[in-house]
């Protein structure tokens, strides 16, 4: 039973990753490619929220001034009170 398992799991780790990692030359491409894939992750991570972030405050400013700038239209509109 316990055969079975262990023999299960050397398999299990035998797989392409374990192969090329073993293999002096495709080795440091694949680590290559796992560390600009990780980088590349780890950026989306930080500048999506970030990215949303940023827009929407640009978006919470950019109504207030129009707020105002209505509103200063609407004083500008009414006549002066004596």
């Amino acid at each position: 039973m316990q055969d079975s398992v262990s023999d299960t799991l050397v398999e299990s780790f035998a797989g392409p990753l374990t192969e090329a990692l073993a293999d002096p030359g495709a080795g440091s491409n694949v680590m290559a490619f796992l560390l600009v894939a990780g980088l590349g992750l780890g950026m989306a991570l930080i500048y999506v929220p970030l990215r949303l972030f940023l827009t929407m405050t640009e978006r919470s400013r950019r109504l207030k001034l129009l707020q105002r700038i209505r509103r200063l239209r609407e004083e500008l509109t009414q006549p002066l009170q004596p």
